[in-house]
């Protein structure tokens, strides 16, 4: 974990120092589209693989593991070439469908960009199974470094909205590079039969998990890409520059924690400790991470039009409308793997899909009731939905409520010492400017 955390600590403090740049040289309408674009492509990226990445920890055999990954690559390559088809065919109508035709032009990059997080997901479940955590460590520094010089070099060549799509798809393709080139030399053994025998063996995974993945992502997708339809653009540039806030204790901690507990989830089911492991990994997220979530809601009002330029101060009040969904997020992503280590995959689809009706539903209402606040709406559902998902995490896994709070004393007081500091700040940040 400290090694991913210090790694996934410079890629992140390298995006975050990069964004008052480039919140200057691109406008809310150019991040409202790259919103839409990350959007689409998450959607169709988070069943590239028809999650066959993720049975790539399970098998004991190292060989299964790897025609696994072979099945997952070969896969997102598959799905890459039917959609690159389709907008090829019909790329200015899918622009047109997606609410922003100014896309068109950019679609190009939408099969491509599937393909680079597609194989991304794949080898990274590779490597976690065989515990590269420095790799993976690195290649995230040389993620965030080609992301950010291709948009701050684009957007400094005033080349519009482009820079940001290059430079999003970039990131995963840089990460394939660094984790793939070693892995060629296992071509000449993958056997085609002892695919087919995989693929039916983990079918549960595109039978059931797939349709999860679809539904989880176009949950958290589909209402953003509604929002820049609905409202305008640069509401959803807004929204998205508020998420990429929230998201940073996520990918400090979250996401190391995520990878350790996914590396050693099925160990621990087959040695009956389960229900244990995951009380202490959602334990150490709370201490981790709860007390940063809360003083950014805290602080963001303030900070944002101070940092990124008086047009950000709206994305910085959706922050604070945030806090309770990604601190729910926080414990429950980490350690969902638990629904699909103990079999529960119907279980983890009919969670994602009551997500998926609940969000865009209240996004639609919303839109006639309150058009002004949709943003403000999403985020309300994202915390109802991700508290049920928790609950249903923690039962799958063994995990009681009373005994998860067991010896929380410390979370407690750490939690609040996070949010006295804020205020302290927030209080130093309100005086200075009276005075000025």
């Amino acid at each position: 974990m400290i090694v991913l955390v210090s790694g996934t600590a410079l890629a992140h403090g390298l995006s975050a120092l990069a964004l008052p740049v480039l919140s200057r040289l691109y406008t809310p309408t150019d991040f409202g589209l790259l919103a839409v674009f990350s959007g689409a492509l998450s959607i169709v990226a988070a069943a590239a693989c028809l999650r066959y990445d993720l049975a790539v920890p399970l098998p004991e055999s190292e060989d299964d593991a790897m025609h696994l990954l072979a099945l997952s690559l070969a896969c997102a390559c598959g799905i890459a070439a039917v959609l690159a088809v389709a907008v090829a065919l019909a790329g200015h109508q899918m622009a047109d469908l997606l609410g922003q035709p100014a896309l068109a032009p950019f679609l190009w990059l939408l099969p491509v960009g599937v393909l680079a997080a597609g194989s991304y997901a794949a080898l990274q479940a590779w490597h976690i199974r065989r515990r590269n955590f420095g790799r993976l460590s690195r290649t995230r520094v040389a993620q965030s470094v080609s992301s950010v010089a291709v948009q701050i070099g684009l957007g400094s060549l005033s080349a519009g909205p482009v820079g940001l799509l290059l430079g999003y798809v970039m990131n995963a393709g840089v990460a394939c590079l660094a984790l793939g080139g070693d892995l060629l030399h296992a071509l000449p053994r993958l056997a085609p039969a002892r695919m087919r025998v995989l693929a039916r063996e983990y079918r549960r995974f595109p039978k059931y998990s797939t349709l999860e993945a679809l539904a989880n992502s176009a949950a958290i997708q589909l209402p953003i890409i509604l929002i820049a339809g609905i409202a305008a653009p640069s509401e959803a540039g807004y929204l998205s520059m508020a998420m990429f806030a929230m998201q940073v204790p996520m990918a400090l901690v979250g996401t190391a924690i995520s990878q350790v507990y996914l590396s050693r989830a099925a160990e621990e089911h087959r040695a009956g400790r389960l229900g244990p492991f995951t009380a202490d990994m959602l334990r150490g997220l709370i201490r981790a991470g709860i007390g940063p979530l809360i003083a950014a809601g805290i602080l963001a009002p303030a900070l944002f039009g101070l940092i990124l330029g008086a047009r950000w101060e709206r994305a910085g009040l959706l922050v604070s409308w945030m806090v309770p969904w990604f601190a729910l997020q926080f414990l429950a992503s980490p350690t969902s793997m638990a629904l699909h280590v103990t079999g529960h995959q119907r279980r983890a689809f009919a969670l994602q899909l009551a997500s998926l009706l609940l969000r865009v539903g209240v996004v639609l209402l919303a839109a006639q009731l309150i058009p002004s606040a949709v943003a403000e709406a999403y985020a309300v559902s994202g915390a109802a939905m991700y508290f049920i998902y928790l609950l249903a995490v923690m039962a799958s896994a063994g995990v009681s409520a009373r005994g998860l709070l067991r010896g929380s004393q410390r979370s407690a007081l750490v939690t609040t010492a996070w949010a006295m500091a804020a205020l302290a700040g927030l209080w130093g940040i309100q005086h200075m400017g009276g005075l000025a």
